[in-house]
């Protein structure tokens, strides 16, 4: 069976419920600061460094907020999910800490280093041609199969509430922020991010950012109405989406002021930045919003600004194969 998704009321309230959720369970991730990228680009910049998090990403807040709501009965019967990588990795590791066991579908070309990961967590991998599959279909089928709840990547306020706990510590650490700028896939994060930042502060800018060959929220927002794309071909894999998801989309709508797109040379600088100057190692889709910020794709930029680092999981061969030498 299916967990079915509540009505789409996400507030601040729900934030702070899943925070005392995560409490113990979480890591409460560091905020970075760097006078070379404040001077760079000529604001203050408060870096939240969710590739600290368990899982090396954010993901690990929504996955653990919702399946800590599932019945007895059904962290019994197990949890299933689909995912590129950090999803997997989170609900994999939920399940265990829950004393259940999941069953997560992948993309065949998902990271190596995150597919050995969801497995070492003790999760079974199903895998998908992310470009001819329909991961929602496959996992919904195995769901009403063997009977286990269905935990989707973003598409579920509990796992969007679970994402905007990582804003909200940012907001207790750094007080009012006059932008935040947060990595767009599915647009779980920053659904989250947007109802904790601006029901703390209303006046707070949101910013998403798109690799540029994935800019399918952008096109969304622009049109009023989910846009499909063909499934894009960018080195961001945890926003390589064809379409915003519907829940997601609907609070988005309401509470994103923009999105700034970024190229994939953008984000391989970004990677190679925070390696050599804040020496922390960032994958591609938690580049983004460092990408937008060096590469100047964000007009306006006010003074303080906040960034969710999103994750850092890529491996050493992978990393070095994106961030090595610029003539590369």
């Amino acid at each position: 069976m299916t967990s079915t998704p509540p009505p789409v009321t996400l507030t601040l309230d729900d934030i702070r419920s899943a925070a005392d959720r995560l409490k113990g369970v979480a890591h409460r991730t560091p905020v970075l600061r760097s006078r070379t990228l404040d001077a760079r680009v000529g604001a203050e910049v408060f870096l939240k460094c969710e590739n600290f998090q368990r899982v090396g990403a954010f993901k690990f807040r929504g996955a653990y907020n919702a399946a800590s709501r599932l019945t007895p009965e059904q962290l019994a019967r197990g949890i299933a999910a689909y995912s590129s990588g950090n999803h997997a990795q989170a609900v994999a590791l939920a399940a265990r800490e829950l004393g259940s066991t999941a069953v997560i579908v992948m993309p065949e070309d998902a990271p190596p280093a995150k597919r050995a990961a969801t497995a070492g967590y003790g999760a079974e991998i199903v895998s998908y041609d992310r470009y001819t599959g329909d991961r929602a279909a496959i996992a919904e089928a195995l769901a009403a199969e063997r009977g286990l709840a269905l935990i989707p990547p973003y598409d579920h306020p509990h796992v969007m509430a679970g994402q905007g706990t990582a804003a909200l510590e940012l907001l207790e650490e750094t007080g009012e922020l006059d932008a935040l700028l947060v990595p767009v896939g599915g647009g779980g994060l920053i659904a989250g991010s947007a109802t904790a930042a601006k029901g703390l502060h209303p006046a707070v800018r949101i910013v998403g950012v798109e690799p540029e060959a994935g800019d399918d929220t952008r096109r969304s927002l622009e049109a009023g109405r989910r846009i499909a794309i063909p499934v894009p071909r960018t080195i961001a894999d945890g926003q390589a989406l064809d379409i915003p998801g519907e829940l997601t989309f609907a609070v988005n709508q309401r509470l994103v002021d923009g999105i700034s797109l970024v190229t994939d040379d953008e984000i391989r600088d970004a990677m190679r930045f925070a390696f050599e100057r804040l020496k922390i190692v960032v994958e591609p889709s938690g580049a983004t919003p460092l990408a937008a910020l060096l590469a100047g794709r964000v007009e306006g930029l006010p003074r303080r600004v906040g960034v969710i680092v999103s994750g850092g999981n890529v491996d050493a061969a992978r990393f070095a194969e994106l961030c090595g030498p610029e003539e590369n």
